[in-house]
Parts: structure tokens; C-alpha cells; sequence
């Protein structure tokens, strides 16, 4: 699938969009934790186009490192005591630090996943191209035939997390079309065009992450 460049060219496009935004939005806000979280979304973002890409395939260990420390920071979050009131405190906020949280372990995950097949004794694949599905079959020969640990069964692994954004990316749907019922049904409480494009953008995030593990399991 990944193979196709307007597939390719069309989550990229998705992907960088929904980084600049956050990058809008880093800037414009005025709390040191928001520009935080929305900085470490553009972030993301523009990983995750450059695993589309096959790109820096020399820094995998340092991205990885960056998204975990990232998914950590958004757990602190998730976890905080009320008294810390710049971070998350009620329910929703909980929630949503949670969410952001497995989607950077998520995004982890997926790069590591990736350096397996750039490593000595898997071979490389040329920059455009989704490595993970073409490579998968050799992968599993290989695995018996070099000593360096390998996540030998990451289709297995994939399976429950293509789940879990998918199922994501369905109630972020749900979720802008409702808000979008209220906004022509009545004015009252009608939520914020920023918090819409969140929703719209969690959608096609959690949609594309659930794509390109899908891809691990063929």
C-alpha cells in the first residue's frame, strides 16, 4: 500500500498539516505546558511522516528515546495531583494526557519496530517506501540467523494496537460529528472551532497510526 506514492504523498501531506497547526498552536498559547504538549505533537507529527519516507534511519534510537520520554511526560500528566494545576486535573483532561500518552508510546513502538528492519542482516529499504510489510517474511528468516534481539513477533503485537487506534480514530469521528449536530441545532454551548479541528485532527492521526500498523501484520 505504502508503495503507492500518492498514498504516501497524501499522509504526508495529512501528517505535516496537522504538525504545523500544533506549531500555530504551541505558539499562540500563553501556558509553558501547552507549548510543551502541542510542541511535542508537531513533533510527532513530523516523525511519524518521516517513517512514511524511510528517512535518518541513524537517529532511530534517539527518536525513540524522544517519544518515550514523551509518552512518560504525558503519563505524569495523566497521573498528577489536582493541587498541580498546570498540568491535567479533572476527568477529560486525565483522559486526554492518557490518550496522548499510549499514542507517543504508539508512535515509539512504530520506530522501533522499523530499526529492526534497517538493522545488519535485514537489508534496507529505499526512502518512500513502507518498509515493515515488504520486509516482514524476511524479517522472520533472519531472526534465525543473527544473534541481535528482534521484536520477532510484531504482527501479533500490531493486531491489538491497529485495534486500539482504530477504534480511537471511530470516536474522535463520533465525537466531531456531534459537535458539529450541536453547532446547527442550537448555539448554546457550542464548542470552540479549536476544539473541532482537534478532533478532527486526533481522527486522521489515529486513523494513519492504525494504517501503517495494520501494514506490520500483512
Amino acid at each position: 500500500m505504502f508503495n503507492i506514492p500518492v498514498i504516501t504523498w497524501t499522509l504526508t501531506t495529512i501528517l505535516l498539516l496537522g504538525g504545523s497547526y500544533h506549531v500555530l498552536q504551541a505558539a499562540k498559547s500563553r501556558h509553558l505546558t501547552d507549548r510543551v504538549n502541542k510542541g511535542l505533537h508537531a513533533l510527532m507529527n513530523a516523525l511519524m511522516a518521516a517513517m512514511l519516507w524511510n528517512l535518518i534511519p541513524t537517529t532511530m534510537l534517539a527518536q525513540v528515546t524522544v517519544l518515550t520520554c514523551a509518552a512518560l511526560w504525558f503519563t505524569i500528566q495523566a497521573v498528577a495531583r489536582p493541587e498541580f494545576k498546570i498540568l491535567c486535573t479533572d476527568s477529560q483532561g486525565r483522559l486526554k494526557c492518557l490518550y496522548h500518552a499510549l499514542t507517543m508510546a504508539g508512535a515509539a513502538l512504530m520506530l522501533a519496530m522499523m530499526a529492526q528492519t534497517t538493522t545488519p542482516g535485514h537489508g534496507t529499504v529505499p526512502a518512500g517506501t513502507m518498509s515493515m510489510p515488504t520486509t516482514h517474511h524476511a524479517m522472520a528468516t533472519a531472526a534465525h540467523t543473527t544473534a541481535t534481539p528482534t521484536l520477532d513477533h510484531s504482527p501479533a503485537l500490531a493486531i491489538p494496537v491497529t485495534i486500539f487506534f482504530g477504534t480511537a480514530a471511530a470516536i474522535f469521528i463520533i465525537l466531531l460529528l456531534r459537535s458539529r449536530l450541536r453547532t446547527t441545532t442550537t448555539h448554546a454551548h457550542t464548542p470552540k472551532l479549536t476544539t473541532r479541528t482537534e478532533h478532527a485532527l486526533e481522527a486522521l492521526g489515529a486513523a494513519i497510526m492504525a494504517l501503517m500498523f495494520a501494514t506490520t501484520t500483512a
